[in-house]
């Protein structure tokens, strides 16, 4: 399969993970990183080519960044971005930007990272803006769109993120529609799917996505058998 896959964040405990596995895989002749920086780790390797951009002007780099796949696991927090209208910018504006480039110059398969709880009419802000990416993403007529809802991820970010350290830590424990999940295992499960390349709209909840994986859903220590998951389509 001589196809090109491109990775938005690649740099987030999602986006990186994506990385590592299509690297290592060969599925992908071309993989094209989408970021903002140069990724040092990363220069130079095969098959890998970076793109740096300006999201707020993404038009301009449209013709660098044709591609078969798209994995977007791009975005912040409202911390981090220090107001809701710098939030909305960067987790509804640059990704539904990017992906209407990608999808008019060819793109065929979109896997968005989202949120549990998504939903465009939610009250509560963070929710409310995944919701309406969802369905604006959903409006670019993909062939095949992927839309995941992981709950709290479970991995190490480079910079420090109390509340939500201990959110996955208490939510080990949580049932299995909440549990805490891998960075990894949300990858494995993008990776897999784009595969495929499942016609439609596919939304994999938390718990859907352990099955997409192939993995399973262990509490600490647990040594439960695998449970299958429905997704819905």
């Amino acid at each position: 399969m001589a196809a090109t896959c491109l990775i938005c964040g690649p740099t987030g405990l999602v986006g990186r993970e994506v990385v590592q596995r299509v690297m290592s895989g060969s599925s992908y002749a071309k993989i094209i990183l989408v970021a903002r920086r140069p990724l040092e780790e990363w220069t130079g390797a095969p098959r890998l080519e970076q793109v740096i951009v300006d999201f707020a002007h993404i038009a301009h780099w449209a013709p660098q960044l044709e591609c078969d796949h798209v994995f977007c696991a791009f975005g912040t927090t409202l911390r981090k971005a220090g107001s809701k209208t710098r939030f909305r910018e960067v987790d509804f504006d640059y990704p539904r930007t990017l992906a209407a480039a990608v999808r008019q110059r060819g793109a065929r398969h979109l896997s968005l990272v989202s949120a549990r709880g998504a939903y465009p009419q939610s009250r509560i802000f963070y929710s409310r803006v995944k919701g309406e990416l969802e369905e604006a993403v959903r409006e670019q007529g993909w062939p095949s769109l992927v839309m995941l809802r992981p709950s709290v991820l479970g991995g190490r970010r480079s910079e420090r993120r109390p509340a939500e350290r201990l959110g996955q830590l208490l939510l080990a424990w949580a049932p299995k529609t909440i549990r805490t999940i891998p960075a990894g295992t949300v990858a494995d499960a993008m990776v897999r799917l784009a595969a495929d390349e499942p016609p439609g709209v596919t939304i994999l909840e938390s718990r859907d996505i352990w099955r997409a994986a192939g993995a399973n859903p262990r509490r600490p220590g647990a040594t439960t058998s695998h449970e299958e998951g429905n997704a819905c389509v």
